[in-house]
């Protein structure tokens, strides 16, 4: 197309035009070649040989043109020149495909007249076989038409480029997409194994919790067993006193069957309670939560915690100290999970006694305290919710000010290999933060540790 724009133009030449194509990011060339004898352009795939353009001057001139922005017009090359150009540019794929006639006519032609007009991207050539020589004016046509062509070569460059960015965009979507799936895939594996790790802390608890769960239980079954040897006695002596017709005191006898049968039905009730509240800590969460007594709770898992570790060690005795705040009244929370903290934090308070007790002197008294307190919002604060507190408390050794910062951290433990697993404190953290609250801790070595629960009243 180009050869016939330089025809319509009234620039024709016997040897041809030429489009010297530079890429960005190499020195090698693309040359398109259009001359009368051939049917359609050819393409020259030129790589940047050093060594070999230095001892050819036609390449030097072209290479020139193109690094200093100086046109060459209308230069003559000898015979020699001319060979040893030609002869280089055959070895390579484009002009291989020239019939041999017309490489034998280039190459026994007596002379070669060459003019290169260059821009920054590429560089129009054209030839002659016959020392045809252009005008000034043909020259001013020959810039126009390398102006127009570096323009439109510069577009094509940057609708490369754009396509480039687009098929690398395409890439990196997918490669986002894929990293995604393997985020999502490792989330969802994550998320298993935390959830088998709080099953595993759930049931280690849970083993903790047996020996007190057990006394617990055996003071209830111990006023049913005693409350019905003394009805089966009960109804010996009322079968007699029916059988002496003495009718006031068989009501007697009846009274106190009801009674006991009151008493019987109250202990059977609160093992009841004891087993599914068992049960309710080792099932798998739902998530679900309820209205809870929360004093209640924590109670109940003072209690099962204490006669856990008194199971372990008879000789372990601590007072335990409770301040309910009425006003707390129910809130809505995942009592299974609010229980495994307050477990968690009164098993490391009486480990901690434990561990005191060993070094302490006779006048140690040690002790746990359990507090609620209702926090009302401030009248100020317009966002502001209702809390309550919970404050469990120890005179223990309290917890050494350099690992202060690590306590909630997955897997810490300062408790020997196979007495703790290092993920207590880390998941009551997490249970916590779920349920909108905070849990912080308040510690000085040789006295004790308080840790503070605020939980929202919704």
């Amino acid at each position: 197309m180009l050869f016939q724009q330089l025809k319509i133009l009234g620039l024709e030449f016997d040897g041809g035009a030429a489009i010297h194509l530079f890429s960005e990011n190499s020195k090698d060339a693309v040359i398109i070649v259009a001359a009368p004898d051939l049917a359609s352009p050819i393409q020259i795939n030129l790589p940047y040989d050093e060594e070999a353009f230095v001892n050819n001057p036609i390449i030097l001139d072209v290479w020139n043109a193109k690094e200093t922005g100086e046109n060459i017009f209308n230069r003559f090359y000898s015979f020699e020149e001319k060979n040893k150009y030609f002869e280089y540019l055959f070895k390579y794929n484009g002009l291989k495909i020239l019939p041999q006639s017309s490489q034998d006519f280039i190459l026994q032609a007596d002379s070669y007249t060459a003019s290169f007009i260059a821009e920054k991207n590429s560089l129009l050539g054209a030839n002659s076989w016959t020392r045809q020589v252009f005008s000034d004016n043909d020259f001013e046509i020959l810039n126009r038409i390398a102006k127009v062509f570096e323009q439109a070569y510069i577009r094509f460059l940057d609708l490369q480029k754009v396509e480039a960015q687009a098929i690398r965009a395409e890439q990196d979507l997918i490669e986002i997409k894929s990293a995604r799936k393997k985020a999502e895939d490792t989330l969802t594996e994550l998320r298993a194994t935390q959830a088998q790790l709080i099953q595993a802390e759930k049931m280690a608890s849970l083993g903790e919790l047996t020996a007190g769960i057990a006394h617990e239980i055996q003071n209830p079954l111990n006023f049913v067993n005693n409350f019905s040897e003394v009805n089966k006695e009960l109804l010996i002596e009322m079968k007699d006193e029916i059988d002496k017709g003495n009718l006031d005191e068989v009501k007697s006898i009846a009274n106190d069957l009801i009674d006991n049968q009151e008493k019987i039905n109250h202990h059977g009730k609160r093992a009841d309670a004891i087993v599914k509240g068992m049960m309710q800590h080792s099932r798998a969460n739902t998530g679900q939560k309820e209205l809870t007594d929360i004093n209640v709770l924590a109670d109940e898992y003072l209690r099962l915690s204490y006669h856990g570790i008194r199971a372990k060690d008879k000789s372990f005795n601590a007072n335990l100290k409770t301040d309910f705040d009425n006003s707390v009244g129910k809130i809505n929370i995942t009592p299974q999970d609010i229980g495994r903290v307050l477990l968690n934090l009164y098993n490391n308070a009486f480990y901690a006694l434990s561990e005191k007790t060993k070094t302490a002197d006779s006048t140690y008294q040690p002790a746990v305290s359990i507090l609620t307190k209702k926090l009302n919002a401030r009248p100020d604060d317009k966002g502001g919710r209702d809390k309550v507190e919970i404050k469990v408390s120890d005179n223990g050794n309290g917890i050494p000010q350099n690992i202060l910062d690590k306590i909630f951290q997955p897997f810490f433990t300062t408790k020997p290999t196979g007495q703790g697993t290092g993920l207590g404190l880390s998941l009551s953290y997490d249970i916590i933060k779920a349920h909108g609250g905070e849990i912080k801790v308040e510690t000085k070595e040789g006295e004790g540790t308080e840790f503070i629960i605020q939980l929202p009243v919704v």
